[in-house]
Parts: structure tokens; sequence; C-alpha cells
């Protein structure tokens, strides 16, 4: 699985003008299950989403994590993670099946929640417009097949 992880002092989703997720302080999640991604992926990368020590401590060094500071995370799905740009028309047969992919974003989004996470979402396939506030700003990229 990949993930683009945002510290965010605000994120949210929009679909059809409604507002379907939103969060303060926290982290905008963008994520993308990959060909072979199981469950055993999508909780490694939970894990390491909430412990990443990116959030200031009083010193203001990224010594602190999601669940340090008490942040919520607004989870998108996000299959152009898998894209393939070797030429300029990017390729994503690299990316789950879409009910595969579903079914791992939900189980990504419920682990980050298991560890006591507010958690917000988008809808899977949707046309989304995300906005966010990036604090840092700080954007760090994580990939199962990276560890």
């Amino acid at each position: 699985m990949r993930a683009l992880i945002q510290r965010v002092s605000e994120a949210s989703v929009t679909i059809d003008g409604k507002v379907t997720g939103e969060v303060g302080h926290g982290l905008l999640i963008l994520v993308c299950a990959m060909q072979g991604d199981s469950e055993k992926q999508s909780e490694w990368l939970a894990r390491k989403a909430v412990n990443l020590r990116i959030f200031r401590d009083e010193q203001g060094r990224m010594n602190r994590s999601l669940l340090d500071v008490g942040g919520a995370a607004l989870v998108v799905s996000q299959f152009t993670l898998a894209a393939e740009t070797k030429g300029n028309r990017p390729g994503f047969s690299t990316a789950a099946a879409p009910d595969e992919g579903k079914r791992l974003y939900e189980h990504f989004s419920a682990q980050i929640a298991g560890h006591g996470v507010t958690v917000a979402n988008g809808i899977f396939g949707a046309d989304m417009k995300v906005a966010l506030i990036n604090d840092g700003p700080i954007t760090i990229w994580l990939d199962t097949e990276a560890k």
C-alpha cells in the first residue's frame, strides 16, 4: 500500500457540493492499495501513520505523533498513487482492483480508528474535492514495499 501523508491544520472532502468528511489539526492521508496487498500491509501502514513523529514538541522539533497530539485523520482513497509515469500518460495497472482496493481502504481507516484516532473519510471511487491547509508544509510518502 502507498500513502501520502500531510500534516494539516484542517482538511475536508466535498462531493457534489456537500462536505462528507473534515478534520481540524491532524493528518490528511491519501491512500492506495496495490495489487497483492493484504490486511498485513494495511495494518503496518496504519500503525506507521499514527506513530510517525511529524508534530512539533515544546522545543518546536518534529518529535510527536498523531497519537501524542490527539489529532484526527482524514483518510481519502487515491488510486493515482499507483501511477506508472514512464511515458506522458500515467498508467494505473498496479493498483488493486476496485473491490479489493475499497476493502483495504476501509480496513486501513478502521485500523487508524482502532488506535483511538478520530477518522473522517472521503467516499471510495467518488469525484472528490479535497481542501487542506498543509501545516509546515509537511508531506511524507510511505510505501509498504519500501519498509
